[in-house]
């Protein structure tokens, strides 16, 4: 899989899998601008706590499926959890008060984490080495093409003149469930990783999908790789992995990794959440701008943050990961710095506060993007959705502390003091999250997955253990 020539079974799995964010984006978009905190007789604070009780579900999901990613398989995961997703997301247009609402978008958040598990863990074992890099970036940026989506929908929707105030945000919220439905028609062609079917004891079956996938390619005119005898590996099927050798994983095998991980997914997490779902707050509350205005500005925000992976993500694979994500991390941090300064001194409009965040997070969500990347590729196969989850999870922990706390710092707008600090102390953590890319980001770029971090399962040609697992 890893040096196969592009081919159409590789935009299936674009269109099937990162289609998924779409939804996720356009759906929290519609959550961010606050569009049903009066029908819900929500204060401010709640707004910004129903967006915390959302990441608590996704890490609750991501916990729970991350683990059912790597032991039951990808597909079944990345089915089952976009289901989940759609369901509870229709039944909260329905709720009819604040708790059943929060109840839904947690089980919504649920879906959604174990989607970032099953999804990345997928796209990396399916797409070729030369282009994941791209690829990867690319599809966890089309979250923003929802979130463009979602403020187009949300300035229709959200305007009274047009709907009533208990009515227009619920028709929105319905949107992704719908076009969700023919996402679960996509993925239902889309076949099981072939690496994760061999280390499982299903050699057949993986050597039937890659040989479709071969036919499929030589139909295209395309000639298929010479792949070396010597590039060979021995794969014994492997029970899964008990607790205490996933430590050995993390903190023993790849220790560096797991502080690279950890911090690339938390500083990340935590600029995000605090910023993205307090935005329009800020646009109301120092602007002066209504519901439906904010979220025409935040169009402008997500086609920011769209474009930093589309135009920035072959780079990824060209000029290198380590350099890639630590100068983007960087830059985003020196723009929101400049951005809370100006911003302070009272020199900001809402166009222009705008329009530097849109530049802070041109390259933000480049970095954020090559995050989840980074924890998908340095990993061994077996450990692998794990790994994206309980990184996920933990950073999210972190992070659903954001929008509560900045919430706190926006109130109802009288002083800009304290969320100035508020920018300049997610400034300084985004700065830590660069410099821990540059020291010890992975040079994975071009490689294969198993290069990078060999399969737990994997035997040389005498029939010994490469790694040797604590029992």
């Amino acid at each position: 899989m890893h040096d196969m020539p592009w081919s159409k079974f590789h935009w299936m799995v674009i269109l099937g899998l990162g289609t998924a964010w779409i939804l996720d984006g356009l759906e929290i978009q519609i959550v961010a601008n606050g569009g049903f905190a009066k029908s819900l007789g929500m204060s401010t604070a709640q707004v910004g706590f129903t967006a915390t009780i959302y990441l608590i579900g996704e890490v609750v999901g991501a916990l729970l499926f991350g683990r059912l990613t790597d032991t039951q398989g990808r597909k079944k995961m990345f089915v089952l959890t976009l289901g989940l997703y759609l369901a509870a997301s229709a039944a909260a247009a329905l709720a009819p008060n604040m708790y059943i609402f929060w109840f839904f978008r947690f089980i919504a958040g649920m879906g959604i984490g174990g989607e970032y598990s099953a999804i990345n863990s997928a796209i990396d074992e399916l797409i070729p080495g030369k282009f994941r890099g791209r690829v990867d970036l690319a599809i966890n940026g089309t979250y923003w093409a929802g979130a463009m989506l979602g403020a187009l929908v949300s300035s229709f929707f959200l305007n009274t003149e047009r709907f009533e105030e208990n009515i227009g945000w619920r028709i929105a919220f319905l949107i992704g469930p719908i076009l969700g439905l023919a996402i679960i028609y996509l993925r239902r062609h889309i076949p099981e990783s072939p690496r994760w079917l061999v280390t499982h004891g299903r050699g057949e079956e993986a050597e039937e999908i890659v040989s479709g996938i071969e036919r499929e390619v030589e139909a295209s005119g395309k000639q298929l790789p010479h792949v070396d005898e010597s590039e060979a590996m021995w794969i014994k099927a492997r029970e899964n992995l008990k607790p205490n050798q996933l430590a050995y994983v993390f903190f023993k095998m790849y220790p560096s990794r797991t502080f690279l991980g950890l911090t690339l997914m938390i500083t990340q997490s935590f600029l995000y959440n605090a910023i993205f779902f307090t935005s329009a707050m800020v646009l109301t509350n120092f602007y002066g701008k209504s519901a439906s205005e904010a979220a025409l500005y935040f169009f402008a925000f997500a086609a920011g943050n769209l474009a930093g992976p589309l135009l920035l993500g072959s780079l990824f694979d060209t000029v290198g990961r380590r350099k890639m994500i630590g100068g983007t991390y960087t830059l985003a941090a020196i723009v929101l710095l400049i951005s809370a300064w100006m911003f302070q001194a009272e020199m900001l409009s809402a166009l222009t506060h705008t329009l530097l965040w849109c530049l802070s997070f041109f390259f933000a969500s480049a970095g954020a993007s090559a995050g989840y990347l980074t924890v998908s590729e340095i990993f061994p196969l077996e450990a692998r959705g794990q790994a994206i989850s309980y990184f996920f999870a933990i950073a999210q922990l972190v992070g659903a502390a954001g929008p509560t706390i900045f919430g706190a710092l926006i109130g109802e707008g009288q002083s800009r003091g304290p969320l100035f600090w508020g920018y300049v102390f997610a400034s300084a953590v985004m700065l830590f999250g660069g410099l821990v890319a540059f020291k010890f980001g992975v040079d994975a770029e071009g490689k294969s997955l198993e290069e990078i971090a060999p399969p737990l399962s994997s035997y040389d040609e005498h029939g010994n253990e490469t790694t040797r697992l604590p029992v």
